[in-house]
């Protein structure tokens, strides 16, 4: 169930991004219809393969083009993350496919974009967001920029916004009859993601050492400070009304308060101040302290914590699928129920499933697996 029930895409099997983009339009409603190699890709349990059903093809044998040409036939969306070429030289590249199926939306996911002088480069989500300045952007240690995850290049600026491209695009083909190829680039995508950090740059109030800004740590109010357990809590008090509430609950709103929050010179003392405050009690105490506040304080969890955290399970913001314990789909909708978030199912391989629903009748089916073309 979801607002893209009925509609079907085709996923190239692949790693990261393209595959995460795949599993949101899934749980979003979308029949997801996986092609895989003959051995699949993958990192680790494969959580992003839930919702999806999956077809083991053989590209490289004769027949396989047109067996995916047939499948591409009955979709509204094909998604694939490959190097610029790699799609076209196994003959399903748009012009090949948008012949059979002039509406389709065609979702490129690459780290470059299909067309300039990096494009058939090889990189990863750390080299995206250092050129798009994300990672010069980020404190850190003598080993440098801290690195955030991948989670900036690879699915934020990447397979979401490759999810946006392609609805986008399925958005204009209905009114149009139309489709067209949606070229999502991580780099592009996580320079869209610093829109407004570059705006504060422009506009000279965002340094550009990082560690001395707002929102990088810099300020004292927006910060990570240790526990006398020696674990972590987040303070986030930008606006004045939160600062007040953290420096009154603190017990040092004698020496700091709204009118000097912003006082640059004085944060060096607000900081040691905070940092000895928080230093003398345990982090759960300060949950519990902070409980019911609006002083923007919450702990640093674990991801084992987390699992396990009474917010998140009050929201059921966790599903269980196929063994393996993960974030559940995201957003909500009214016309949802949670037994509908929460009744995901594990990735299934439904070959003769697949093969039936674009007409191929028995005798072809045994004999694309007898020629190895289909893998059972």
């Amino acid at each position: 169930m979801g607002p893209l029930q009925g509609i079907r895409v085709v996923e190239m099997a692949g790693i990261g991004p393209a595959p995460f983009a795949g599993m949101m339009l899934a749980d979003l409603g979308a029949t997801v219809i996986r092609i895989d190699p003959p051995k699949r890709p993958g990192i680790g349990a494969d959580l992003m393969g839930r919702g999806k059903r999956a077809i083991a093809i053989d590209a490289k044998k004769p027949g396989a083009t047109e067996l995916i040409l047939r499948i591409v036939d009955r979709s509204s969306i094909l998604i694939e993350g490959f190097r610029p070429g790699v799609m076209e030289r196994l003959g399903l590249g748009p012009e090949q496919l948008m012949a059979v199926n002039p509406r389709l939306i065609y979702g490129r996911m690459t780290g470059w974009g299909q067309e300039g002088s990096k494009a058939t480069r090889s990189g990863h989500d750390i080299n995206y967001i250092s050129l798009s300045g994300v990672l010069g952007s980020i404190a850190g240690s003598e080993h440098g920029p801290t690195i955030p995850l991948n989670l900036v290049g690879d699915f934020g600026g990447g397979g979401m916004l490759l999810v946006a491209g392609v609805l986008a695009a399925l958005i204009e083909s209905h009114r149009t009859g139309r489709g067209q190829v949606v070229d999502a680039a991580m780099v592009d995508g996580s320079l869209l993601l610093m829109t407004m950090i570059y705006s504060m740059f422009q506009d000279g109030g965002w340094s550009a050492v990082p560690g001395g800004n707002l929102l990088d740590g810099g300020a004292p109010f927006y910060r990570n400070y240790r526990t006398k357990d020696d674990r972590w809590l987040a303070v986030g008090a930008l606006e004045p009304q939160f600062f007040n509430e953290l420096v009154t609950t603190l017990g040092v709103g004698d020496r700091f308060n709204v009118k000097n929050q912003y006082d640059h010179q004085l944060w060096p003392e607000m900081e040691a101040a905070f940092e000895k405050e928080f230093a003398g009690r345990s982090r759960s105490d300060w949950e519990e302290v902070f409980a019911f506040s609006d002083a923007c304080v919450t702990p640093v969890l674990t991801m084992g914590e987390s699992l396990e955290h009474p917010f998140h399970q009050e929201r059921g913001s966790f599903v269980k699928v196929g063994g393996f314990t993960q974030p559940a789909p995201a957003p909500r909708f009214s016309h949802q129920t949670d037994e509908d978030r929460r009744s995901r199912p594990e990735l299934s391989y439904d070959s003769r499933g697949i093969l039936e629903e674009i007409g191929v009748d028995r005798d072809e089916a045994d004999a694309l697996c007898a020629q190895g073309l289909v893998i059972e």
